[in-house]
């Protein structure tokens, strides 16, 4: 078989399968080329989800008759004025946009320059271009592309639904426009407008901020955190989340380097590394992240669609975001996601009752009025098959016993003026939760998961510092079996684990001696720690960071060696864990990203009794 050149409208339909994916594709390749002709405002317009019709209007500079000519020719760009791969300062580069959707659609173009009188048009069907002729068009360039991928049908048959298209597309033009604050974008699909951002005119941080909240929602910037840091060709800035403000999945992580959106591995992997041990497992951080990067020290060149970038110094890169991270997490102190207001909370126990009562036949209404104290009872009036008719008093008394509500019996020698945000403990329920109170709010913490947090952390700093642990010795060594694997995979860190004041050794084949426990632990299960411990080691492999696998072993010590949930406490160790928190880096939420507390404004509670 002989070797032959492919015929040019071949060549743009190979490149249009590696650029054009998708209508969200194409939307991207012209919006960032009216990024780059300096628009200020872009209208995007979608029928059948944009594979019927895709159109962007911009107000950029425009092209010549001439240049249009051009611009639909493969390699044909105006974004590489020295030939200079390594100082790329434009969204485009390449020259192969316009052809590969040229060669794919039925594409036409009309463009007018500034200071020109009149318009320019040129058509490009299945890769075929017309004559340039003058056109009627205000100063900017109109692109429309119609029947995405006709003359490929089998990467037509492969798009999804109309809407599931459009949403992409939504998507898309929202990642541009947050690295874009300066720029007013619309969007409509089938007539309907489905996205809206005026330019912001403030400076640049304000104008990030307030169209990330129109992005983003204002739950967001609630419940985030700026970051920033800068080294001699790298700057960090942007936002993110604290770590109980959570998705299932990394889409709301928005990532830009030199404004360009990008879903790299190693900023991906950063962003997982600075979150290591604060956030749940299966959730991800909402972020935006922007990384400003001297040209010449970061390859942009190394993907079709421009969506991975290489950096120069990848281990700085890495190092500068995760430091920015962590310093940005630590000054938001004991900050913990808000939970359900409590209307919201109102209204789904009404929905619950209303469905308990269908499902039970209960003929009486239930509400909040319904819990009425009267003298010193509380009355629960239930018409029910297989309950009485009649109210039925419970005393106070027992109904304190029987929810395990613990009021303490000595007052707290603290007053409100001097405790931090956590305010004064007042009680214990369930022997699990600690109820504080402040000016303006009360206060649940979760004292397993708080106290989890705190021990975490003192390990964590002893680590950093050098220091061995506190041990004690145990009366009776402890044997644990393990698997042949498991017992060398342990053993390999058991110097590591000695400076945590867990020392163990070989004992025999298949097992291990535990001679001492970090002091913290107190009366704890030591075989169900070192089987735990093992399991996690023999997972890890090599996928881990040494300071992350650290981390971990910290982790699963602390799990252990917190009080318990069920452990009575008294008011003096409720404040003591209390003042603990306000002091403690990251203790808005536990070791496996929980939230170790929640706070119910006194607003709203009286919202929920109506006084207000």
């Amino acid at each position: 078989m002989n070797i032959r050149v492919l015929p040019s409208n071949l060549i743009n339909q190979i490149a249009a399968g590696e650029v054009i994916e998708r209508p969200a594709s194409v939307l991207k390749e012209l919006v960032e080329n009216a990024i780059d002709a300096g628009a200020h405002k872009i209208e995007v317009s979608l029928t059948g989800g944009g594979k019927n019709i895709l159109t962007v209007t911009d107000n950029g500079n425009g092209m010549s008759p001439e240049e249009l000519n051009l611009a639909v020719e493969r390699h044909a760009t105006s974004k590489l004025p020295d030939d200079d791969l390594f100082q790329i300062n434009f969204l485009g580069f390449r020259g192969e946009a316009l052809p590969s959707i040229g060669s794919v659609s039925h594409l036409s173009i009309i463009s007018r320059q500034k200071g020109s009188s009149e318009g320019a048009k040129i058509n490009v069907s299945g890769g075929i271009k017309s004559s340039v002729e003058p056109a009627a068009i205000s100063i900017g360039t109109r692109i429309e592309v119609r029947d995405l991928f006709y003359t490929t049908p089998a990467r037509l048959k492969f798009l999804k639904s109309d809407s599931a298209e459009a949403a992409q597309c939504v998507d898309m033009l929202q990642r541009i426009a947050l690295a874009n604050p300066n720029i007013a974008f619309y969007l409509y699909a089938d007539g309907k407008k489905k996205m809206a951002l005026n330019a912001c005119e403030s400076e640049l941080l304000q104008a990030r901020r307030q169209r990330i909240a129109e992005v983003l929602g204002t739950e967001f910037n609630d419940n985030s955190v700026p970051i920033t840091a800068q080294n001699d060709f790298c700057d960090i800035s942007g936002f993110v989340s604290i770590p109980t403000y959570n998705k299932a999945n990394s889409l709301s992580e928005f990532l830009f380097v030199n404004n360009r959106p990008v879903r790299d591995k190693l900023i991906l992997g950063a962003i997982k590394g600075a979150y290591q041990d604060m956030i749940i497992s299966g959730r991800y951080p909402v972020c935006a992240i922007f990384i400003r990067v001297n040209p010449r020290y970061v390859d942009v060149n190394v993907h079709p669609t421009k969506a991975e970038v290489r950096f120069y110094d990848n281990g700085a890169v890495r190092g500068l975001l995760v430091g920015a991270i962590r310093n940005a997490l630590s000054a938001g102190g004991q900050h913990s996601a808000q939970t359900d207001n409590m209307e919201r909370l109102l209204q789904q126990m009404q929905e619950e009752t209303q469905r308990f009562q269908e499902l039970h036949n209960i003929t009486t209404d239930f509400s909040v009025h319904d819990f009425t104290p009267t003298n010193h009872c509380l009355k629960f009036p239930l018409k029910q098959s297989g309950y009485s008719s009649h109210t039925s008093p419970l005393e106070l008394p027992e109904f304190q016993h029987q929810h395990s509500v613990r009021v303490a019996e000595v007052p707290s020698t603290q007053t409100l003026e001097q405790v931090g945000e956590l305010g004064l403990a007042k009680a214990q329920f369930h022997n699990t939760y600690i109820i504080s109170q402040t000016e303006d709010s009360i206060i649940i913490v979760d004292q397993h998961a708080a106290h989890e947090r705190i021990t975490m952390e003192r390990l964590k700093q002893n680590m950093a510092k050098h220091e061995r642990v506190p041990a004690q010795l145990l009366l009776i060594p402890e044997v644990v079996d393990l698997s042949l694997l498991e017992k060398e995979n342990i053993l390999e860190y058991a110097k590591t684990l000695s400076s945590l004041g867990l020392s163990i050794e070989e004992f025999g084949p298949r097992a291990v001696l535990v001679r001492e426990i970090p002091a913290i632990l107190g009366d704890t299960d030591v075989k169900k720690l070192i089987k735990d411990l093992a399991a996690q080691i023999s997972e890890w492999g090599n996928a881990y960071a040494l300071t992350d696998k650290i981390h971990h072993i910290c982790a699963t010590i602390a799990c252990h060696g917190s009080i318990r949930a069920g452990r009575a406490l008294n008011i003096e160790e409720m404040n003591h864990l209390l003042r603990d928190m306000e002091h403690t880096e990251h203790s808005g939420q536990c070791n496996h990203g929980r939230p170790t507390y929640v706070k119910i404004k006194l607003i709203d509670i009286e919202k929920l009794f109506e006084r207000r």
